[in-house]
């Protein structure tokens, strides 16, 4: 086997599914069923992930392959059908984009009001790429990170990936000053999250550009700093062999000298994603030069809805060294039917992880939808006036005042998401009422 570590980047797109396919045996029917939702949905994945975290001798049961390879029961059969027929016969590519662009349209391309709230104005002109997201966080979506080293099939931001730029959430590079004029006004925020896409995949140079904006004196209320990725798992080369690799490591350093926390928010879905030496070396390199790791994910049905997968995954993650952080309920987006867990099952699983664990792993906060109101978490199922109800709290909102205070809704197994849930008492309303 090729030493990866020593080789360029390499992807892997839609183009070379059938080459990728060839390593299970797949029928010709199946390769039709998944170009036609890697039509509608993006693909993308590397070497590293082919060759180290994918199991092909049994491509149906790993959790790998799902969280990278597209499935059909990812579209509705009636889409499916039509993608494939379209695909059979040939279709012209300006026919193809209209049925991939209408089932698009369905799929709740930007959820919680991604586009349409928290637009940051300066001088009476929207930021691009800029969302002042909570009172005290701003969220900055750099140019040149909107990509990733792979993609996961369950990604919320899918939309940014399909190639349609008026689905796309990225700042302009002309607006950094804007961007910084922004800043001084708001004294209020004090956490930068660096989002996209993955900023990992940019080199360091355009990192070290964008991140150098909140290290300017004036801006000392910004305390932190911190990154979105899933590279630690998917090119965990990028922060150890790469070309670039001991200047990345020598930003974090600087990040830390300037006084500010740096964190990698480490998206780690499955426990065999930390078993590769190479992504052990990455997270000990990263903490060395100061950064620390904070790991999450969301529930995905048929990839990681087991206590047992989440109690190794954090188990794992501590003995590196890594701050169990966040379990996700799925956003409402995408392929959801395919991926989603009822809330309590999700409630019911976290419980079971979180209750056999060490103390020191039970930081992680869940299930916690990011909703459009907040982050709202679902503690339990508790009785309430004699009813069965589940009990939940903001961890976090736009408006402070609606964080960790306690409301409840009426028990509802079937729930997925919290505009499913209806109060239990009147005064329980404005909480899930979707503004």
């Amino acid at each position: 086997m090729t030493d990866i570590s020593t080789s360029r980047f390499r992807a892997f797109t839609a183009r070379d599914l059938n080459t990728l396919l060839d390593r299970c045996g797949a029928d010709a029917e199946t390769r039709l069923q998944t170009r036609a939702v890697a039509a509608i949905l993006p693909f993308k994945t590397n070497q590293f992930v082919v060759d180290e975290l994918i199991d092909w001798d049994a491509v149906e049961d790993d959790p790998i392959f799902r969280l990278v390879f597209p499935q059909p029961d990812m579209l509705a059969p009636d889409e499916l059908k039509t993608v494939t027929d379209l695909l059979r016969d040939g279709a012209r590519p300006a026919e193809l984009n209209r049925a991939a662009r209408e089932i698009r349209s369905g799929m709740n391309a930007h959820p919680a009001g991604q586009t349409d709230l928290n637009v940051a104005h300066f001088e009476g002109k929207p930021l691009s790429g800029v969302q002042h997201k909570y009172r005290e966080t701003l969220l900055y979506f750099p140019r040149q990170g909107q990509t990733c080293h792979a993609y996961c099939t369950y990604c919320f931001r899918w939309a940014q990936f399909v190639g349609d730029p008026e689905l796309k959430i990225a700042a302009a590079s002309d607006e950094m000053a804007a961007l910084r004029g922004y800043l001084r006004e708001h004294t209020e925020i004090s956490d930068i999250l660096v989002t996209g896409g993955d900023p990992m995949i940019m080199g360091t140079g355009p990192l070290r550009r964008a991140l150098e904006t909140f290290l300017d004196p004036e801006l000392e209320h910004i305390t932190t700093i911190r990154i979105g990725t899933k590279a630690l798992s998917y090119w965990p080369y990028r922060f150890t062999t790469d070309n670039d690799a001991a200047d990345l490591m020598r930003l974090f350093e600087e990040i830390r000298a300037a006084g500010k926390h740096v964190a990698l928010m480490a998206h780690v879905t499955h426990p065999r994603e930390l078993q590769p030496e190479a992504v052990r070396q990455a997270v000990r390199r990263v903490r060395a030069a100061g950064a620390v790791v904070r790991t999450q994910a969301p529930m995905i049905r048929t990839i990681n809805d087991d206590p047992a997968v989440w109690r190794e995954m954090w188990t794992r993650q501590l003995a590196l060294g890594a701050i169990p952080y966040y379990l996700f309920v799925e956003r409402d987006t995408g392929p959801r039917d395919y991926f989603e867990v009822p809330l309590v099952r999700a409630w019911e699983i976290y419980r079971d992880a979180v209750s056999a664990v060490t103390g020191l792993a039970r930081t992680v906060r869940g299930p916690s939808m990011s909703a459009t109101r907040g982050k709202v978490v679902l503690d339990g199922v508790t009785e309430v006036a004699g009813q069965r109800a589940l009990a939940l709290r903001y961890l976090q909102a736009r408006d402070p005042q609606i964080v960790g205070r306690p409301f409840f809704a009426q028990y509802d197994p079937r729930a997925t998401w919290v505009t499913d849930l209806k109060p239990l008492f009147p005064s329980d309303a404005p909480f899930l009422e979707v503004r």
